[in-house]
């Protein structure tokens, strides 16, 4: 008899509005452990709004969430599973502040609790597997924009997130840092939710797509 998983995301009736726009309207949402989805849909339809409300960086006007199975009804509730997720914002400097690469990468494992040690061993691991070991020492804000989107890609892997929610993470991507980041999410063996314009990009990442139309998602 087959054992069936808990979902990593519920969204139950989901609404949320800036002033006088609505954005999200009692939306509803599941996403499973194995699942790895591409999320579209036009410029201002809430794509974003949705995935911040996802990791209680927003809070919904009204609406339930769960995250692992567990009701999320405070910051400290989201503060606990926010530990498991890796989060990709759409533009790198948001997640960029180190001095480093190595020390951007380093980050995230030192405040889940690692030695220093420890920290600079996954976050080397974590660049060799991304083939990015060779800008280690580079200062951070002197990257191109492509390799910033890799390394902050890289200080969401060396977490080792069970779930990762990537704002258009090819954006600005010259045809090779694409491909890169295409592989890259071929290597992985973790639930993802990617939201993107690129149709194409998604369907080589993705098996399955959604569209955020009238404040609602519907299957593609």
């Amino acid at each position: 008899m087959g054992t069936t998983l808990t979902p990593i995301f519920e969204l139950e009736n989901i609404c949320f509005h800036y002033p006088e726009v609505e954005v999200l309207n009692h939306l509803q949402f599941t996403m499973k452990a194995g699942e790895k989805l591409g999320l579209m849909g036009v410029t201002g339809t809430g794509k974003t709004t949705l995935l911040y409300i996802m990791i209680g960086l927003l809070t919904p006007t009204s609406g339930n969430i769960k995250v692992f199975g567990k009701p999320m009804s405070s910051e400290k509730d989201f503060v606990v599973v926010r530990k498991q997720i890796g989060f990709l914002f759409q533009h790198a400097d948001q997640q960029l502040f180190s001095p480093t690469v190595l020390e951007d990468v380093a980050f995230g494992p030192l405040n889940l609790g690692m030695s220093l040690q420890a920290a600079k061993e996954v976050s080397w691991e974590t660049l060799r597997t991304l083939k990015l070991e060779n800008l280690a020492d580079r200062v951070t804000h002197r990257l191109s924009g492509g390799q910033k989107k890799l390394v902050a890609l890289a200080t969401v892997l060396s977490m080792s997130p069970q779930v990762l929610l990537l704002d258009e993470p090819t954006t600005g991507l010259d045809p090779a840092t694409k491909h890169h980041v295409i592989e890259i999410l071929h290597d992985l063996d973790i639930s993802y939710l990617i939201v993107s314009h690129h149709l194409d990009f998604l369907q080589q990442t993705t098996h399955k797509l959604v569209s955020l139309e009238e404040g609602k998602l519907t299957s593609r």
